[in-house]
């Protein structure tokens, strides 16, 4: 493994493939959130902040998937991301989670690399952020092995924002995120979808890789009440990381992206 990256639960699994996991920080800020859910589902990773360069020689390693999550595109070389692409299309899985710093985010981050011909997404030409301060729920809409074992129909979770994003016509779109104009009247509040909602989740393929854009945060503040989504509590704490609490379902949801990603479920 590359020395300049800390092992983590990798030790734990023997010789199953471990994911690499770029972006959201130190394990002590807000990458915590996922590291602790990999590490409750005993999925092998290690873990590049998003303060630091990528390593070219990272990618000799044999990693299952590549998560990209707040992760600056100034990061990668030109060079580095088609070697990355490379990876994908002979059969590496890629994951990118929303932020301020993936997709197109503040700054254009993806929009013109070679990762808009990889992502199932199109990305939006400037800043595709979208905020929502009022009722923004995930919605299901079609069925898949990363949501069918989920309850949406029942109490779905809310969010606080995502990146805009369009699908590209040969992947699927399984969750979006639909924004509710509330009124109240009367001691009743009356609930108005808006239309169009936004792809959330989205899947496909490049060359022999999955691929899966997810439109928002894993950690707060866009992330929301997805956070503490499920029926029970999870306290989780991956080496070397801070302590999290999070809901069983947010769990299951990122831990199911992550493995379908990496070609386990």
């Amino acid at each position: 493994m590359d020395k300049t990256v800390k092992q983590t639960q990798s030790k734990y699994l023997g010789d199953e493939r471990p994911v690499l996991y770029l972006g959201d920080s130190a394990l002590r800020g807000p990458a915590a959130y996922l590291a602790g859910v990999m590490t409750f589902r005993n999925i092998s990773f290690d873990h590049v902040p998003s303060g630091r360069k990528f390593k070219t020689s990272l990618l000799d390693n044999n990693y299952a998937a590549v998560i990209i999550s707040d992760y600056p595109a100034a990061n990668f070389s030109p060079d580095q991301l088609r070697a990355l692409t490379e990876k994908v299309k002979a059969g590496m899985g890629l994951l990118m989670l929303g932020g301020w710093t993936s997709f197109s985010g503040a700054n254009s981050e993806y929009t013109d690399t070679v990762l808009k011909e990889v992502l199932p997404v199109f990305m939006q030409p400037g800043d595709d952020r979208v905020n929502s301060s009022g009722t923004c729920l995930i919605e299901k809409i079609n069925p898949h092995r990363i949501v069918d074992s989920l309850p949406f129909d029942k109490n779905p979770p809310t969010i606080g924002g995502y990146n805009l994003l369009k699908a590209k016509p040969d992947a699927s779109t399984i969750l979006v995120a639909r924004q509710f104009n509330i009124s109240h009247q009367a001691g009743h509040f009356n609930f108005t979808p808006l239309p169009d909602p936004a792809p959330l989740l989205v899947v496909g393929s490049f060359g022999k890789g999955r691929v899966a854009a997810f439109a928002t945060d894993v950690a707060p503040h866009w992330v929301g009440g997805l956070v503490d989504w499920g029926n029970t509590t999870i306290k989780t704490q991956a080496p070397n990381a801070g302590t999290v609490e999070v809901g069983d379902l947010y769990a299951e949801l990122f831990a199911n992206m992550i493995d379908w990603t990496a070609g386990k479920l």
